[in-house]
């Protein structure tokens, strides 16, 4: 097949917080790559998902939840949100029936300013009342520029078959970017720290899981084992003793669940060391967020 039938495109999926953003990736990549919790700011990375087919690939990138900066980590964050907006051929905007534009207006105007091809995609339509799908889908494509909405069920799968369609419908023809092997431009031991951290997200309270980060610092894999040193890093004493828990058993829960979602993940058993250190106020240093890989 010559590659001028071939389609190719960047989809970047934008939102705020706990509309689901994750959780509908996974299902149009049919892979668990980005992590799922109910808490906002979970996904702080632009995770790129992949889909090959013969004729076509989809990259995908999950910009992380837009919310006003507080800290130097949310200016970060906000900056992925705007190189987005600079690399996308088409911008997939989820929503759900309960979420309101505040806070994210300057975000709506860049948008809007991009000039790009905007699927609105209104999640968890299972919970419709009372016409409230079309209440909502007013109220967005007064503020959004779209070309088509879609309504879907993350929780129950469904139309998610719809938003590849309308991707593939509106994707350029271009030879693929990436090798067609590969599924996803992230290093394995970042799929490794992710999973650690959705489970700190899932055990503690508060602002704790805010304040962590799990760099893994040894990934050792042969035929049926991956050896992996994971540090879990919080800003202050007083948290490490919460992560670590009473005669560690907090730890001990976190390390066991990680350890069987990576079994799965991984397809291999896998030998997981957890080690907590105190790195003060790794949030507000420019320097510490660097070596945690938010050098934008």
């Amino acid at each position: 097949m010559s590659n001028s039938s071939h389609k190719a495109g960047f989809v970047n999926i934008i939102g705020k917080p706990n509309v689901g953003k994750s959780t509908l990736m996974n299902l149009l990549m049919g892979e668990k790559l980005s992590i799922i919790t109910s808490k906002a700011q979970t996904t702080r990375h632009r995770i790129m998902g992949i889909i090959n087919e013969p004729d076509h690939q989809i990259v995908f990138s999950d910009t992380p939840g837009m919310i006003k900066p507080k800290y130097e980590l949310h200016k970060n964050m906000m900056s992925f949100v705007h190189m987005a907006l600079e690399d996308a051929d088409l911008i997939m905007f989820v929503t759900d029936l309960f979420e309101t534009a505040d806070e994210i207006e300057e975000v709506l105007e860049k948008i809007n300013r991009a000039g790009l091809p905007v699927l609105l995609v209104i999640n968890k339509i299972d919970l419709n009342k009372e016409n409230k799908l079309q209440e909502v889908t007013e109220y967005w494509t007064k503020l959004l520029k779209v070309e088509t909405v879609i309504p879907v069920s993350a929780k129950e799968n469904f139309n998610i078959e719809r938003i590849l369609q309308e991707i593939l419908d509106r994707l350029p023809e271009h030879p693929p970017f990436y090798d067609k092997e590969e599924l996803t431009d992230r290093p394995e031991r970042f799929f490794a720290s992710e999973i650690i951290r959705e489970k700190i997200f899932l055990n503690y309270k508060k602002e704790v899981p805010y304040s962590t980060e799990v760099a893994i610092e040894e990934f050792v894999e042969d035929k049926r084992l991956i050896r992996m040193r994971a540090v879990i890093y919080v800003e202050r004493n007083s948290q490490k003793g919460i992560i670590i828990g009473d005669k560690g058993n907090a730890l001990k829960k976190v390390g066991t669940q990680a350890r069987e979602e990576m079994e799965q993940f991984f397809g291999k058993k896998i030998f997981l060391e957890t080690f907590v250190k105190v790195e003060d106020d790794w949030r507000k240093n420019k320097k510490k967020l660097k070596r945690f890989g938010y050098d934008q």
